[in-house]
């Protein structure tokens, strides 16, 4: 089963896909993720795109491609694929059906998590990070059990990501607005789209999700 995560940052897609890759062996495919990885290990395309960042140039559509052909083939048919942060065009989203077409593969469904902005904003400034094991806490949502000490690896050092901030979240809300939302008439049209409350916990999201691949 191949499907995309939408929805702006914060929404809850990374958490949404890793319980997809535990409880369906499926494969989290992020753009960002896999441009890091290719660049680190000095992979051509990984080179080529090393260069394109450091003249300060985006990455091309292209390289963007090639980095997804090259992972499906690593991964073989039986494992799905869960795309997170691509398509964000028109133009990739063509580029995503040629790329799948070529392995053999469709898409199942494309599934946006909607979100209320104000809340959203709250939820995304108040999140920080175990600094030791990467555990997830919120200021309003989720605290350690014992103030000060992560839960999963007990450590006492934590941070916050400097760009979850109001003003940084709106404008990055609004960019998903005018570049990513024009991309859903193309899969409605297909009748692959659906839509699900990404404020509801995230138990209510997993299970909302199931209920869309089960169908």
């Amino acid at each position: 089963m191949n499907i995309i995560l939408l929805g702006p940052p914060g929404a809850g897609k990374g958490t949404q896909a890793q319980r997809l890759v535990d409880g369906h062996g499926m494969r989290q495919l992020s753009t960002g993720d896999m441009l890091r990885a290719a660049v680190k290990a000095g992979t051509p395309v990984g080179l080529e795109a090393k260069a394109v960042m450091e003249r300060g140039e985006l990455v091309s559509d292209d390289i963007v491609s090639r980095l997804i052909d090259a992972e499906l083939t690593e991964m073989g048919p039986e494992t799905g694929a869960i795309f997170d942060g691509y398509p964000r065009t028109g133009a990739q989203a063509e580029a995503l059906d040629v790329i799948l077409a070529a392995h053999g593969r469709k898409l199942d469904h494309v599934i946006e998590l909607e979100v209320n902005e104000d809340a959203l904003v709250a939820r995304i400034t108040g999140r920080f990070t175990c600094a030791n094991c990467g555990e997830g806490y919120n200021d309003d949502f989720k605290r350690p059990a014992q103030l000060g000490v992560c839960d999963r690896c007990g450590s006492t050092e934590f941070k916050r990501r400097p760009d979850d901030n109001e003003e940084t979240v709106r404008t990055r809300m609004a960019e998903y607005r005018a570049k990513t939302a024009p991309i859903l008439p193309i899969y409605e049209g297909r009748g692959i789209v659906r839509r699900i409350d990404g404020m509801a916990d995230i138990d209510a999201v997993s299970g909302a999700i199931e209920g869309i691949l089960a169908g």
